[in-house]
């Protein structure tokens, strides 16, 4: 008999531990539907404050949501914090760093932004995402000689990418590479017929 109450003790320990956890985890799903719904209307603030009552610091999806809410209501500090721990409880993630990049941009940390970009690089050589908008930035710096690197990856992956065709046939051209510049914006016009920027580029090139 004694055995039968410890057991039966047990059972009712794990029922109560089991209940608690399930209440803890519907309560949590209700606050990120809450916060999707607030998100929706532009209401951040309380989207966040739904996400803060239920909070626990060692969750990677409770993190990773409070970046991007705190990102859209431009309050970069809180943003940057909460997806720095995201990174920290999965250090591979590359959805929370490329979540980072944005308030990081948005304070004008060029150099944060780049660094990033090439962490997840150092992980995954072939990002498209990543390898085109290090391209962009160095474009935009007029470095061409890395635009092209990058550029010239994402067309190695997506020979006929609309993006990546553009962008590597007016590094070509800022680099004085004419003929590969016309054949890449006839290719842009292959994909997109009428295309501005490639017209543009093709009357450019004599």
């Amino acid at each position: 008999m004694e055995f039968l109450r410890k057991n039966g003790l047990i059972a009712i320990v794990i029922i109560i531990i089991s209940s608690a956890n399930l209440n803890a985890q519907n309560a949590v799903i209700n606050a990120f539907k809450k916060s999707y719904d607030l998100e929706k209307t532009g209401d951040y603030k309380k989207a966040v404050t739904e996400l803060k009552n239920v909070y626990d610091a060692k969750s990677y999806e409770i993190n990773l949501r409070l970046g991007w809410l705190n990102y859209q209501a431009g309050v970069f500090t809180e943003s940057i914090a909460h997806y720095q721990k995201a990174i920290n409880l999965m250090p591979y993630s590359e959805e929370a760093k490329f979540g980072l990049i944005y308030p990081k941009a948005a304070m004008g940390k060029w150099d944060e932004v780049i660094s990033l970009y090439k962490k997840i690089l150092s992980n995954n050589t072939n990002n498209t995402t990543a390898n085109y908008r290090l391209g962009l930035i160095y474009y935009g710096t007029k470095d061409y000689t890395k635009s092209y690197n990058y550029f010239k990856k994402v067309v190695d992956l997506y020979p006929f990418g609309y993006d990546g065709l553009l962008m590597l046939a007016w590094t070509n051209f800022q680099q004085g590479k004419m003929r590969e510049a016309k054949v890449l914006f006839n290719k842009v016009l292959m994909y997109a017929p009428g295309d501005k920027s490639a017209i543009e580029g093709l009357g450019l090139i004599k």
